[in-house]
């Protein structure tokens, strides 16, 4: 392993966080043994259940290793080859998915919707459901994704997502919601999994695991079962149906026993807040948006950008526009981690900036 391999100071993404012991050693005491294949092993089985009283009621859930064969495949399900995703302009699914959303949905099209703060605009979500409805030269709305927590840290609160949801479901679209911060969303919130998905309209979840804690391992949880069967055959058809999905169910096991995914959440958005509060006192520096997460977005002259590089902080910029960049922290990011960043940025600040 070489040194570049251990990331220092890492702030790019929360993908750069490794694991917890708990979640290795539930691998490890699945790998004792024989098990039946195929998900009709009994850590499967007792994840249906486990999720099923996190979520209040009985769902049907395909365990898959990415978290873009989540949302596509999820999406796949609600959405024909001839209809329109619906979905923010800078939105993962977008933006970060390459093609996978129409190969898997066999030629459905992404529509982009606006919305400060990266949350969709309800107007114009209102405009966007009946347009080219019935016409066979359109492309026609099936479904609106909404992400959550969204590329910019922002969060969708319930009454904002009910409101989407009912706008949607009243011109007959399903609802899928890319989870991929999920936890970190719940707790910023502070209400239920329920709340935040099927009794808000939610019809399917890309339930994110992987960035909050364990290794490869993230679910598709569908709240409306009539098309569980149509999702079994598409995770098949994806090649995303693993044989020994034992070792993807102990690590979710792990990650919601004794609360540890509400926990990992609640630590990587209180670095984040902890940074806020840190960079929003450098003169230099102004945030852009709103970020309630785990998420920072700010502006920074470019010699603080290159200095902070230059120290071995890790993080991307320029990448949205010129001068912005963005901070991820994670349930491993520590406060000493976040101090030393802020302070590094105050004294680049004092010696560019005046």
């Amino acid at each position: 392993m070489s040194a570049t391999d251990k990331l220092t100071r890492e702030f790019g993404s929360d993908n750069t966080a490794g694991t917890l012991p708990r979640i290795v050693e539930a691998v490890a005491a699945a790998a004792a043994g024989q098990a039946p294949p195929y998900g009709a092993d009994s850590w499967s089985s007792a994840l249906r259940q486990r999720l099923g009283e996190i979520f209040e009621r009985e769902v049907h859930i395909a365990l898959v290793s990415t978290g873009t064969a989540a949302n596509v495949t999820g999406l796949a399900c609600v959405t024909p080859p001839w209809g329109a995703v619906l979905c923010h302009r800078d939105s993962h699914l977008l933006n970060d998915e390459s093609s996978a959303p129409e190969f898997a949905t066999g030629g459905a099209r992404l529509t982009p919707l606006g919305g400060v703060d990266t949350k969709i605009d309800a107007d114009e979500l209102a405009n966007a459901v009946g347009r080219g409805a019935g016409d066979a030269h359109k492309v026609q709305p099936a479904a609106l994704s909404i992400t959550q927590i969204t590329e910019t840290g922002s969060v969708y609160t319930v009454p904002e997502i009910r409101r989407l949801t009912t706008i949607a479901k009243g011109a007959g679209l399903r609802v899928h919601m890319d989870g991929a911060r999920f936890t970190n969303a719940l707790v910023a919130l502070g209400c239920s999994p329920a709340e935040m998905t099927w009794r808000s309209g939610v019809d399917v979840l890309s339930f994110g695991t992987t960035k909050n804690g364990t290794m490869t391992a993230e679910a598709i949880v569908l709240f409306d079962r009539t098309l569980a069967t149509e999702l079994d055959f598409r995770v098949k058809r994806s090649g995303q149906l693993g044989s020994k999905l034992r070792f993807q169910a102990a690590q979710i096991l792990a990650y919601l026993d004794d609360d540890l995914w509400l926990r990992n959440a609640r630590h990587a958005n209180a670095m984040a807040a902890r940074l806020l509060a840190g960079l929003s006192a450098v003169p230099s520096i102004s945030i852009v948006g709103a970020p309630q997460a785990n998420i920072v977005f700010c502006r920074l002259p470019r010699p603080l950008i290159d200095g902070l590089h230059a120290r071995g902080f890790g993080f991307h910029a320029d990448r949205w526009e010129p001068g912005v960049a963005r901070l991820v922290t994670s349930f491993a990011t520590t406060a000493d981690e976040v101090d030393a960043l802020v302070s590094a940025a105050a004294e680049l600040a004092r010696q560019h900036c005046g």
